[in-house]
């Protein structure tokens, strides 16, 4: 087991950098509902306002691209995205319009109390109160993420290596595409989730009592509300709970059996009603409790491991190469905690594997691999452990400029490629070129920065609406291609 590290204050120097970066970066939360985000937003929308899953004026009133196939040229929506039961095919989990919910409440009074006093805001979960509270809320969770993330990685790694990780996890990752600029999607609740799922997972880890198995599966409910795919994560307390069995098995304790085996019922039986709210809509909207409404194929006999990682088209590590140090000092970390390494070790295969399955492992329209951002807790203490071990076989003064000048140098790339891939310097969809790429970051991206940033904070409106052009205008090519 790795050995103890203190904790040090609660709101120590590099805590408040971490609290600081965070409130001086909302000004870039981009209120935007728009591609997936517009199922996802749906659910927190139509309940709040009409009290039911009618997502008819969502769709009427959606972006370009995603009104494509959905809406003919009259206006009207097509019929085959009605369901058998009358409701329009919202396949979008309901858990973001959850976490959503406190901060459209909100919006929607404080809309309703303006209209006392004569405001002509409206009240329909449209205007920009609503859409602001939603990209407030997104930016929130997504910080949340990042801070349990720092906290687990602090149990084990230090204050110093956890910070730096948390810093290039945050800003090098795909995650702040999905934190400020897409708020709409799912991806930052589900960092969240996973985050506050592994943490309190951990934190109770040497001797979880029945009651922290409840919550756990709670919050493991949670977590799949939000982002279905995150199921594969619970192969970590299933590790751990076999693990438990055996060493108990070995050593005769059969009554200590007994209780961990009613412990992980309960844990069972709590995820199932945590995703009532799944069942329930998923009931309400295609007739069948276990009807996701998806209907894309899995590859499970053939998974697409190479592509997943190192493709041109979204690949993990090829588009965010700071990930390749987090995998890395998973393995590392076996130095220390053997048993964290080997089940955080095989929820990322088991995740990956699951990606590599799924007939759209690119994401689509994604930056990077969109669905990897769920990880953000894995891959943020991997890489402190990967930081840890430089700084122990390093002199570690000289393995913190190091590791600092590395984890600067992977945000500003991330960042100028967050750029390029906004603008549409290189596709949304599809394999890019990284010759293409790699010259922009040098030639177009320092010329372009400074003018689309005032345009982003100006002119937001009119930049958004050539950046869906733009989008739509690729995705329309790429339909015509045979």
């Amino acid at each position: 087991m790795m050995r103890a590290v203190k904790s040090g204050p609660i709101f120590s120097r590099r805590v408040k950098i971490l609290l600081a970066l965070f409130v001086f970066s909302l000004p870039l939360v981009n209120p935007w509902v728009r591609g997936d985000g517009v199922g996802y937003y749906a659910f927190g929308r139509s309940i709040l306002i009409g009290g039911n899953l009618d997502f008819t004026k969502d769709w009427l009133a959606a972006n370009s691209s995603f009104r494509l196939g959905r809406v003919n040229s009259y206006g009207y929506i097509s019929q085959n995205q009605f369901t058998v039961t009358g409701h329009l095919d919202n396949h979008f989990t309901i858990g973001p319009a959850i976490l959503w919910s406190p901060f459209l409440l909100i919006a929607h009074l404080s809309v309703k109390a303006s209209q006392i006093f004569g405001s002509h805001v409206s009240a329909d979960g449209f205007s920009s109160p609503y859409r602001i509270a939603m990209a407030l809320g997104t930016a929130f969770y997504g910080f949340l993420g990042i801070w349990f993330s720092f906290l687990l990685a602090k149990k084990y790694c230090g204050e110093k290596w956890a910070f730096l990780a948390a810093l290039g996890i945050w800003f090098a990752s795909s995650l702040p595409v999905y934190m400020y600029f897409n708020p709409s999607w799912a991806h930052a609740h589900s960092a969240f989730a996973v985050s506050l799922f592994l943490w309190y997972w951990d934190r109770a880890r040497a001797a979880r009592t029945w009651a922290q198995w409840l919550i756990l599966g709670v919050i493991a409910g949670l977590m799949m509300d939000v982002y279905y795919v995150n199921a594969a994560l619970l192969i970590v307390p299933l590790m751990e709970s076999l693990a438990g069995f055996w060493d108990r098995l070995k050593a005769g304790e059969i009554e200590r059996i007994k209780q961990l085996f009613i412990c992980n019922v309960i844990f069972v039986i709590t995820i199932l009603i945590a995703l009532a709210p799944t069942f329930i809509t998923k009931k309400i909207i295609y007739g069948s409790f276990l009807n996701l409404g998806y209907t894309e194929r899995w590859f499970w006999k053939s998974p697409a491991f190479l592509k997943v990682c190192f493709s041109a088209e979204h690949g993990l590590f090829s588009w965010t190469p700071i990930l390749i140090l987090s995998v890395a000092g998973l393995v590392l970390l076996r130095r220390y905690d053997r048993d964290l390494s080997l089940f955080l070790t095989g929820g990322f295969l088991l995740y990956l594997y699951t990606i590599g399955c799924y007939q759209n492992w690119d994401g689509i329209s994604s930056f990077g691999n969109r669905f990897f951002v769920s990880l953000t807790p894995i891959f943020v203490l991997g890489l402190a452990a990967f930081f840890d071990w430089l700084g122990r076989a390093w002199q570690e003064h000289r393995a913190a400029l190091f590791a600092s000048i590395v984890t600067a140098a992977l945000i500003a790339w991330n960042l100028g490629l967050i750029f390029q891939w906004g603008t549409h310097l290189i596709p949304a969809r599809g394999p890019i070129s990284w010759r293409d790429a790699a010259y922009n970051q040098v030639a177009v991206v320092p010329a372009q920065t400074i003018r689309s940033l005032k345009a982003y904070f100006t002119g937001r409106g009119r930049l958004m609406g050539h950046i869906e052009q733009e989008d739509l205008r690729q995705l329309q090519e790429q339909n015509k291609e045979p």
